[in-house]
C-alpha cells in the first residue's frame, strides 16, 4: 500500500503554481512523473502524491525538478487567475477515476500524434533523400552525356580540320604539278625554236631533211608532252568494317563457340535475377552489373558521398547477394556515418558468405581489413 504525501506546500501567481512535494531519497531513476492539464500524479516507492488540480494548465510548458529530498513543480495556468484551492473539492471516487482515465487516455492520444508526426517527419526525410540522390545521379549522368557530346564535337572538329589540311596539300601539290608541267612546255618550246631556227639557216639542207627534222622534232615534243604530265588520281573513301566484339582478343585467336555460350548464359542468369527488380528497367546493360555498380560505389566512397555509394552497393546487392566484399564497402559507408548497428550488420553478413573459406576469422578481424582497405 503506498503512502500518501499530504505535507506538501504551494505558492502561486496569477500566470503559475510552484508546488514542493518532499520525498525521502528521491531521485531521477526511481520517480514517475505523470502530468495532464487537470491531473497530477507522482509516483515513488513507496510514496504516492495525487492531485486533481483546480484548473486547467499548460502541461506542455510545465515542468519538474528533481533534488535533494524534493520534487519541486513549476505549473503554468492557461487562465490568468488566482486559485481558491490547489485541487478540486467534493470530488468523488468515481469522479477521480474519471479524471485519470481521462488524463490517460489523453496522455496515449498525444503520444500516438507524436509517434505519428515522428514517422511522417522520417518518410518525408526519406523521400527528401530520395529526391536529391535522383537530382545528384541525374546531375552526374547529364555531366557525362555533356562529355560525350564535347568529346564528339572535338573529334568532328579534328577531322573536318584534318580533311581541310589534306584538301589544301592536294590543291597546293596541283598547283606545283602545273607550274611544273609549265616550264616543261616552255623549255620545250624554246627548243623547237632553236631548231627551227637551224633549219632555215642551213640552206645546204635538203628540204625533205627539214620535215623529217620537223615531224621528229613534233613527235619529241607530243612523247616528252604525254611523259610530263601525269594521269589525275581518282578520288574515293575506303569504308573498314569491323566485327563488334564482347571479349579484348581478337577474332582470330577466340573460340567463337564458347564465348556465344558463355554470353547466353550470363544473359539468362541476369534477366532471372532482374525479373522482381523494377528500378533495373531504366538502366543501361553495362548498370546493370554488380561489378559496375561496385565500382561505381567505391567512386562515390572515394568523394565521400556515403548515401550515393550505399544506394549502388544495395541494388548491387539485390542482384547478387553472395559477394562479400559488397557488403564490406556499405559497412564502411555506414561506419563513416556513424550507423554503427548497420555497419556490424553488413560485417556479420560478410563473415558468413566467407566463413567456407575462412572460418577462423573473426568478425573484428573483417572489421580491421574493412578499416585498412578504406583507410580508416
Amino acid at each position: 500500500m503506498p503512502l500518501q504525501v499530504s505535507d506538501y506546500s504551494w505558492q502561486q501567481t496569477k500566470v503559475a503554481v510552484f508546488i514542493s512535494v518532499p520525498l525521502r531519497g528521491v531521485c531521477v531513476r526511481d520517480a514517475d512523473v505523470f502530468c495532464t492539464e487537470n491531473y497530477l500524479k507522482v509516483n515513488c516507492p513507496p510514496f504516492l502524491f495525487e492531485v486533481f488540480l483546480y484548473a486547467p494548465i499548460d502541461d506542455e510548458s510545465s515542468k519538474a525538478k528533481i533534488g535533494n529530498d524534493a520534487i519541486v513543480f513549476t505549473l503554468y495556468k492557461k487562465e490568468a487567475a488566482m486559485w481558491e484551492t490547489l485541487s478540486m473539492s467534493g470530488v468523488d471516487k468515481e469522479t477521480m477515476q474519471r479524471i485519470r482515465e481521462k488524463s490517460i487516455l489523453q496522455a496515449q492520444e498525444r503520444a500516438k500524434e507524436a509517434t505519428e508526426a515522428k514517422a511522417a517527419a522520417r518518410r518525408e526525410d526519406q523521400k527528401y533523400a530520395l529526391n536529391v540522390m535522383m537530382k545528384i545521379e541525374e546531375e552526374e549522368r547529364k555531366k557525362i552525356e555533356d562529355m560525350k557530346e564535347n568529346e564528339r564535337i572535338k573529334a568532328t572538329k579534328e577531322l573536318e580540320a584534318w580533311k581541310e589540311h589534306q584538301r589544301k596539300a592536294e590543291e597546293q601539290k596541283r598547283i606545283q604539278r602545273e607550274e611544273k608541267l609549265h616550264q616543261q612546255e616552255k623549255q620545250i618550246e624554246e627548243e623547237r625554236k632553236k631548231l627551227k631556227h637551224k633549219s632555215l639557216t642551213r640552206n645546204s639542207a635538203p628540204r625533205n631533211l627539214a620535215t623529217k627534222g620537223r615531224s621528229s622534232e613534233n613527235i619529241f615534243f607530243d612523247k616528252l608532252k604525254e611523259d610530263s604530265i601525269p594521269a589525275p588520281r581518282s578520288v574515293g573513301s575506303i569504308k573498314v568494317n569491323f566485327t563488334p566484339r564482347v571479349f579484348p582478343t581478337a577474332l582470330r585467336e577466340s573460340q567463337v563457340a564458347e564465348e556465344e555460350e558463355w554470353l547466353r548464359k550470363q544473359a539468362e542468369a541476369r534477366r532471372a535475377m532482374n525479373t522482381d527488380i523494377p528500378e533495373l528497367s531504366d538502366l543501361k546493360e553495362e548498370e546493370k552489373n554488380p561489378e559496375w555498380l561496385k565500382d561505381k560505389g567505391n567512386k562515390l566512397f572515394a568523394t565521400e558521398n556515403y548515401l550515393a555509394a550505399i544506394n549502388a552497393y544495395n541494388l548491387a546487392i539485390r542482384l547478387n547477394n553472395k559477394i562479400p566484399v559488397l557488403y564490406l564497402n556499405r559497412a564502411a559507408c555506414h561506419l563513416k556515418l556513424k550507423n554503427l548497428h548497420k555497419a556490424i550488420e553488413d560485417s556479420s553478413k560478410a563473415y558468413r558468405i566467407m566463413k567456407l573459406h575462412l572460418r577462423l576469422i573473426h568478425p573484428t578481424k573483417l572489421y580491421k581489413m574493412m578499416l585498412r582497405r578504406f583507410g580508416i
